[in-house]
């Protein structure tokens, strides 16, 4: 499974730009090609993040699989 950190590298290679700094989390952000705003969290923990949770901010959030975050 994937770490908050593992989240941030990919979201850094992949061209997402940190909007703010929120406590604990860091909000990231992207245009997409089609012109709409995707956001996601990350969170400051250096721990795994649960197989359901990435799930859903892989699919939700980010708009993408799991092999193409394994694709890195």
């Amino acid at each position: 499974m994937a770490s908050w950190s593992d989240l941030e590298n990919y979201l850094k290679k992949h061209g997402w730009n940190l909007l703010r700094q929120d406590g604990r989390d860091k909000i990231y952000e992207k245009t997409m090609s089609d012109g709409s705003i995707r956001r996601t969290a990350v969170s400051k923990s250096t721990g795994e993040i649960g197989k359901g949770l990435f799930s859903r901010i892989l699919k939700q959030q980010l708009g993408i699989n799991k092999e193409e975050f394994s694709s890195k």
